[in-house]
């Protein structure tokens, strides 16, 4: 597993990456708070912005990822 993502690339640009995160961090809030347990939802943009990868990207072929890394 390690070996594999190691060998991700990225396809997140930066901005995208900010976006996601605050996304992520906001919907996780709504949760804590009891809001709607549909926030845990905001792990998934939260995860891929920290690693820079989106695996549905990945299959399309999709990459917002100026630096080719």
């Amino acid at each position: 597993f390690i070996q594999e993502f190691t060998h991700m690339k990225k396809n997140i640009g930066n901005t995208e990456r900010v976006i996601r995160a605050i996304v992520g961090v906001f919907l996780i809030a709504l949760a804590l708070m009891g809001k709607t347990p549909w926030g845990w939802i905001g792990l998934i943009p939260l995860a891929t912005a920290i690693i820079g990868w989106c695996p549905p990207y990945a299959l399309l072929g999709i990459s917002t990822c100026k630096n080719k890394v």
